[in-house]
């Protein structure tokens, strides 16, 4: 941020930044200093150092779900950025997914967010064919929470899933056994195409420990399972190094044998930078519940200078849709509009809300990208869909269902981008969380939640009201104030953009200044291998 900016009053989203900012700072210190030194003593280095010495130092870097367990497990001390690290990078010019165990925190312990996060970054790599490095240092589930991270479909057992299907794709893996590596843990770095291991580090399926309490073995550390068993006797690793720094030089040495990465389509010296410079973003975008701003400004702040060619401009105008530049690469946007209008002959349409006619006309600009093999950009502020009669009358259920239908079926890369709400079946139908965007980012004063803190703390006090009035229970005015006001502090909560960073609906939240260059990245990583298929509806609402 500019100085300037810097040393004006603080807008109310510059302090949201930088309180957001601030407690990044703190989540990658991991474990903190003390975990730090004892990591150091036992001779490795901490994840976010082995990341470091493993990518490029001139290349970008993107981290994904570093707000991920924030505020949860207190109970057991709590879990930064779930114990694990996901992060996009280069290796020699090779554009790779880490995925690196933070022994920091609990040893690595797999908390159920962990394995959450561990899948996401398999998901992403998988969908954008990124080839996957795995630092593996891990004591395994976190046993006191053990019935939350092994069955189901999204639990330890489907990154294991995961990393024979990815072998079958043709991603390659990579994993190098860093530190320790046990029990059902033991597979995801054999089932990887490639695996190193460094001395002092062991890989078993049960420890010394279990192993005299089950069979009554008396066997080291390092007989059971170290780097020499593994390399002489069992034939499970490729290579045996002596250290951290060994192990990371060799694995860069591997990485660099694959087939480059597809040329930039684009020359940089071509690219026209925005009309307005991002710092502007702070003064454009208010994150005030009812406040107007003309998202037209922000994209001035984000896409390349030039012509916006905005589709259907004097229809359905609280969504914006048009065809754009980012970084050279020609995209198509889809945004919602905070301005209040008055069609010609109709009621006022206030911004925010997602009406027939936008409805409307955004699902046809969705098909049209489809059509011309548009990657889209989506960009959230938005209250939800309109209601009321009149609303029901015009059909707004199946118009809706048009733009979800569009949305769900669109084969071209999706990035969502949330500015400020992200409300209900409007978050649905601007490609949220579970309709499959490549990435999905965040500012720090999103909001994101079924419906906003006001409204959703009004109607469960009516709610709770009305079951104490049944059962013929009366309340006093100090007894309403205080239900009043313990909800719209749970829902403030709930809300807040990082409640949903924690639960990794969201990749990562993004520093407003930042938002063009880690959407310049993050298109171009979505677009890097395109095999896009024609997009099919299905039967479609009309």
């Amino acid at each position: 941020m500019s100085p300037e900016l810097k040393n004006q009053e603080p807008a109310r989203l510059l302090a949201q930044t930088s309180e957001i900012l601030a407690q990044e700072d703190l989540l990658r210190l991991g474990g903190g200093p003390e975990t730090i030194a004892r990591q150091h003593e036992k001779g490795r280095k901490t994840a976010r150092e082995r990341i470091a010495i493993l990518l490029d130092q001139d290349a970008p870097v993107l981290e994904l779900g570093l707000w991920a367990g924030y505020a949860m497990y207190a109970e057991w001390g709590g879990a930064p950025a779930a114990g694990v690290l996901t992060v996009i990078g280069s290796v020699h010019g090779r554009r790779v997914m880490v995925v690196a165990n933070d022994a920091t925190v609990k040893a690595g312990a797999c908390f159920p967010l962990t394995i959450k996060k561990i899948l996401r970054a398999q998901a992403i790599a998988a969908a954008n064919r990124l080839p996957l490095v795995y630092l593996v240092d891990s004591s395994g589930v976190f046993l006191p929470m053990q019935d939350e991270v092994f069955p189901d479909d999204d639990d330890f057992g489907r990154i294991f899933r995961n990393n024979a299907v990815l072998s079958a794709q043709g991603i390659p893996q990579y994993a190098a056994i860093m530190g320790n590596c046990v029990a059902g843990g033991a597979y995801l770095p054999v089932l990887c195409d490639t695996v190193l291991m460094t001395e002092g580090s062991g890989l078993y399926l049960a420890g010394p420990a279990l192993v005299k309490a089950a069979i009554g073995q008396n066997i080291s550390h390092d007989a059971l399972g170290g780097a020499h068993v593994h390399a002489a006797f069992s034939g499970t690793i490729d290579y045996r190094e002596p250290d951290d720094d060994s192990c990371l030089a060799r694995l860069r040495r591997l990485v660099a044998m694959l087939p480059a990465d597809p040329a930039p389509r684009v020359d940089a010296t071509a690219i026209t930078p925005p009309t307005r410079p991002e710092e502007d973003l702070y003064r454009v975008v208010r994150t005030e519940t009812s406040a107007q701003y003309d998202v037209r400004d922000l994209l001035a702040c984000v896409l390349d200078g030039g012509p916006f060619d905005e589709f259907r401009s004097e229809y359905g105008r609280t969504i914006v849709c048009g065809l754009g530049h980012l970084g050279g690469m020609p995209l198509g946007v889809v945004a919602s509009q905070r301005l209040r209008f008055r069609p010609e002959g109709g009621p006022f349409q206030f911004g925010g809300v997602i009406y027939g006619d936008s409805a409307d006309k955004a699902a046809r600009f969705v098909l049209e990208c489809n059509q011309s093999r548009l990657p889209i950009l989506f960009i959230q502020d938005v209250n939800g869909f309109d209601v009321g009669r009149d609303a029901e009358r015009s059909g707004i259920i199946r118009r809706g269902a048009k733009l979800v239908s569009a949305v769900s079926n669109s084969t071209v890369p999706k990035i969502t981008l949330i500015v400020g709400h992200s409300f209900g079946a409007g978050h649905y139908a601007l490609c949220g969380k579970a309709f499959d965007p490549r990435f999905l980012f965040a500012w720090p004063g999103a909001r994101y939640a079924v419906m906003g803190a006001q409204q959703a703390a009004r109607t469960m006090l009516d709610v709770n009201v009305a079951t104490l009035k049944r059962q013929g229970k009366a309340i006093d005015q100090a007894e309403l104030d205080r239900l009043t006001d313990e909800l719209r502090q749970r829902y403030d909560r709930e809300t807040d953009i990082r409640h949903a960073a924690a639960r990794l609906w969201i990749d990562a939240i993004v520093e407003p200044a930042r938002t063009r260059e880690v959407l310049i990245q993050a298109f171009d990583l979505a677009t890097r291998c395109r095999d896009t298929q024609p997009i099919t509806t299905g039967v479609f609402q009309v």
